[in-house]
């Protein structure tokens, strides 16, 4: 049987802040844009999250619902150099580490480098380690499967520790709403309301190709979910798929050049990214969100390898400008633009370098 750690850390970015700036401890601190921005909320501590603020809300919107939080903006190289330590601390326990973001990751401690007999005792140490190197505070589910202690994270958080064991899993999930179960979102919480389907014991009543037939393909999932049952491996590493960056605006624009000169901007900062994790792609997508929160999207592929900053403003800016030809009698203010870089590979080869394009819509 498997010996499974989820590892959360406790409100990261916020509770980073709050560390360094000891004046700020205990009151509520909302790390994203400026109060009256529509760039939206990265991370609260738990103080903001009273208020109803939480991860993604229109930082303007937190404002109204908090005029008395500290807005800062995020410094994503002090959350590394904290996540650096965190991964330290897993790594004296296992190399089998699968980080979902700086401040989560799941541990898989059946064969600990420590040989400690019990998960529980391993989860505890390392959310002891975790403080004393960090004066940071994280929660701990354990379990025998990922879906199961990511449940366990959530049952004692902040600053908890919960262990579901196989023989109760069933028992725990049945009383528990679905829409605290890890994988079910809003919407599919609300079609499954509309089914008379509140909690996990009411999933168990039907039948796994019912449940495909409602739910497409994540039918089977939530089939697996209801009955705690869950069969992923920890995976120590994951290759990016993509790479890319895209910004909200203070203020929706249909203004053509001003995109031109974000895009730019992005092209720079993706081409850096780009450098830094040593890749290369050949497929461009450019993202589009406008102020009615309708999105698009328009992709190029290359023959080539995309990699320069230059390269990604003239593959974007192209791609800019055919939508732009095709919402020209009647143009919608944009709120959100990026791009991305996938089909990625790991070498500085250019190959098949002969400059010509392909070019596919989406």
């Amino acid at each position: 049987m498997k010996k499974i750690i989820h590892i959360d850390m406790d409100a990261f970015y916020a509770s980073v802040e709050q560390r360094d700036k000891k004046e700020w401890k205990g009151l509520p601190v909302v790390v994203g844009g400026s109060p009256n921005s529509r760039a939206v909320v990265c991370a609260a501590s738990y103080e903001a999250r009273k208020f109803g603020i939480r991860s993604a809300m229109p930082c303007y919107q937190a404002f109204k619902l908090c005029p008395d939080a500290i807005f800062t903006p995020p410094r994503f190289d002090a959350y590394r150099k904290v996540s650096y330590e965190i991964r330290e601390i897993f790594s004296e326990y296992t190399d089998i580490i699968e980080p979902l973001s700086l401040d989560e990751a799941y541990l898989d401690v059946t064969e600990n480098k420590k040989n400690i007999p019990h998960a529980t005792t391993v989860a505890k140490e390392i959310r002891e380690k975790v403080f004393r190197k960090t004066e940071l505070t994280c929660s701990a589910g354990v379990s025998s499967n990922k879906f199961l202690a990511k449940m366990a994270s959530e049952k004692n958080k902040p600053n908890g520790l919960a262990v579901i064991l196989p023989e109760d899993a069933e028992t725990f999930l049945a009383n528990l709403s679905l829409s605290k179960f890890h994988g079910i979102g809003k919407k599919t919480f609300e079609k499954m309301q509309s089914m008379g389907l509140q909690f996990g014991k009411d999933l168990l009543t039907l039948k796994e190709e019912e449940l495909i037939a409602h739910f497409g393909k994540m039918g089977r999932s939530y089939f697996y979910m209801a009955r705690g049952l869950d069969d992923r491996q920890v995976v120590p590493y994951r290759d990016p798929k993509s790479i890319g960056v895209e910004t909200t605006f203070e203020k929706d624009t249909d203004d053509f050049n001003f995109l031109y000169t974000v895009l730019d901007g992005i092209s720079k900062e993706t081409a850096r990214r780009l450098e830094k994790k040593d890749r290369k792609g050949k497929t461009l997508t450019l993202k589009i969100k406008y102020a009615d929160f309708t999105g698009v999207s328009r992709s190029i592929t290359s023959e080539r390898v995309l990699f320069l900053a230059s390269d990604l403003l003239e593959q974007s800016s192209s791609l800019l400008a055919s939508l732009w030809k095709e919402t020209s009698e009647q143009p919608k203010k944009v709120r959100l633009i990026g791009i991305s870089i996938s089909n990625l590979n790991g070498n500085n080869d250019s190959e098949n370098d002969d400059g010509q394009l392909k070019l596919f819509q989406e």
